[in-house]
């Protein structure tokens, strides 16, 4: 029975699942973060290797009976450079050329539309869309909380914290946003949060993101300027939505499937915001919730690539195949 493997690195860590052509999830792992952009291009290879063998192990396999791979890397393709580089790192691994690379963004689209066509958002730390139809395939933003990543978490908490500062100079009027800020960051000074966030916290972008929820929750209560920073962050991710399903191909007579994964969706608030903004739209849109998650959604692209894609009845397996089964995670 052949087997086929999914990696999905991320920024908080890197997930592992392996899966053979029945659909039957034979063993999962997770190991740290494979964004070498911080940690440095030797980060790679270290935590494939102790997912990989963590997989191995488990399945009771070797490497070499690996059918298929595919290795979503965050940062792939943001440094030309490094491209050829990244993508010898598996071959070094696996022992085997059986396998293929690309940014991490395609695991989230494979596994939430169980790689048929149409188009899936992210909204986690990052924003970013990728959208495939009939083989064509596009990237829409992921450029980075400096000045892109527009509609993210990231970008939410600065636009809270933007306004914090203004409502704190008397620049705007102060909103219920303006101590649920206070409270969450525990400040004994408004301008502690400048050392907070630059000193304390060396700019992280995790650590600002996770901003995100309070600007979230204080929108639930009702706060006006937390309502109009996730409507227009919403906006932000549609307007990636509609440019991507231009670049691929779709027409406006075509019903676009669109799937979306990434945190700000977890707050039911944002998520239904969104739905809204994306359903004033002209061009029609079929909203699925995400059928796989990104790692199973990469096992998936590994059997497309090795040219024996999954069957229905397979993909119908692995959706109804707990995510939290046979997992064990590495150091």
């Amino acid at each position: 029975m052949p087997r086929f493997l999914g990696v999905d690195g991320g920024g908080s860590k890197t997930a592992f699942v392996l899966v053979d052509a029945d659909g039957v999830v034979l063993a999962r792992a997770t190991a740290p973060t494979s964004y070498y952009f911080n940690d440095g291009f030797d980060v790679v290879e270290r935590v494939l290797a102790q997912g990989i063998s963590a997989i191995c192990e488990q399945a009771g396999i070797d490497r070499s009976d690996i059918d298929g791979a595919f290795f979503g890397i965050p940062g792939y393709g943001e440094a030309s450079a490094d491209v050829a580089k990244l993508d010898a790192v598996p071959g070094r691994v696996l022992g085997h050329d059986r396998y293929g690379c690309d940014n991490d963004m395609v695991c989230g689209w494979a596994g939430s539309l169980a790689g048929a066509d149409g188009i899936n958002v992210i909204s986690g730390t990052g924003s970013m869309t990728y959208g495939e139809r009939a083989g064509v395939g596009h990237r829409v933003g992921g450029w980075g909380e400096l000045f892109g990543d527009e509609g993210s978490a990231y970008w939410v908490a600065t636009q809270g914290l933007n306004a914090f500062s203004r409502m704190s100079d008397g620049r705007r009027p102060r909103s219920p946003l303006y101590e649920h800020l206070r409270d969450r960051l525990q400040l004994a000074g408004d301008l502690d949060a400048v050392s907070l966030v630059i000193d304390t916290w060396k700019g992280n972008r995790s650590s600002i993101a996770a901003l995100a929820t309070t600007v979230c929750h204080a929108a639930r209560d009702g706060d006006p300027v937390s309502v109009g920073i996730l409507s227009a962050a919403a906006a932000e991710l549609v307007a990636l939505i509609e440019t991507t399903r231009a670049l691929v191909g779709f027409t406006e007579s075509d019903t676009v499937p669109v799937s979306y994964s990434g945190g700000m969706f977890s707050d039911p608030g944002f998520l239904a915001t969104f739905l809204a903004e994306l359903g004033s739209r002209a061009g029609g849109y079929d909203v699925r919730r995400p059928l796989l998650d990104p790692a199973v959604g990469a096992a998936l692209y590994a059997a497309k690539l090795t040219g024996h894609p999954l069957s229905p009845e397979a993909v119908h397996q692995l959706a109804t195949t707990p995510a939290s089964s046979r997992e064990v995670k590495t150091p």
